[in-house]
């Protein structure tokens, strides 16, 4: 996906001539949706905005999904799905002597390779009021606070501290703060603060404002 084009095509590419399956096309389309919903919220965004970011018809993506709301319950369906992984992922590595806290903050950060995911989540948690997409968001919260208390072990405390650290990334990389770096003192410590070691790889991979998504 080349993020300074406005009109950007999210692909996989396509192997000695074959045709993409549905399900395929399914992953490409929900990809490019996390992207654009992550960028311009649920109200912002339309079918067709998804569609000419995925490479294909607006027909299409309604013919797979039926309407908006089922588009974006697929995007958090799907940003879930990976955060989860990742996480588990990262518990389960015991190669090294890091503590599973800071493996697991290290999987988060590295999902911003994932266009979009973050910004994804967080649209959804404003949307509380939403009689279906409100109700999916609370049970994604609610699954992320029992990982961290009944797999990861954390305790009440600890898995707050974590989440509010996630949020606050969250909020920096929506409001394209890495524009300021550099520039402005408070932001540049902010930055180093929150990532000591990543800062570097956050430099290079995070959103920039004049980037659509």
């Amino acid at each position: 996906m080349n993020a300074n084009q406005e009109t950007t095509t999210v692909s996989r590419p396509e192997t000695a001539g074959r045709r993409m399956s549905s399900d395929e096309r399914r992953e490409q389309i929900i990809a490019a949706a996390i992207a654009v919903f992550g960028a311009r919220g649920y109200e912002g965004t339309t079918t067709d905005d998804v569609a000419r970011t995925a490479g294909v018809s607006q027909p299409y993506v309604v013919r797979l999904f039926g309407t908006k709301e089922s588009l974006f319950l697929a995007a958090i369906q799907a940003s879930r799905d990976e955060l989860m992984r990742v996480f588990r992922v990262a518990l389960e590595d015991d190669s090294s002597d890091r503590p599973v806290a800071k493996r697991i903050g290290e999987a988060y950060v590295e999902l911003l390779s994932v266009r979009g995911l973050h910004q994804t989540l967080s649209h959804a948690w404003l949307l509380g009021g939403h009689p279906v997409i409100g109700a999916a968001a609370r049970q994604c919260f609610a699954e992320v606070w029992r990982f961290f208390r009944d797999e990861a072990g954390f305790d009440a405390d600890e898995a707050r501290r974590f989440l509010a650290e996630g949020m606050l990334i969250n909020v920096m990389i929506g409001m394209r703060l890495v524009d300021d770096y550099g520039s402005d003192p408070s932001i540049t410590e902010l930055f180093r603060a929150c990532f000591p070691t990543e800062l570097p790889h956050i430099l290079d991979i995070a959103p920039r404002g004049d980037e659509p998504w």
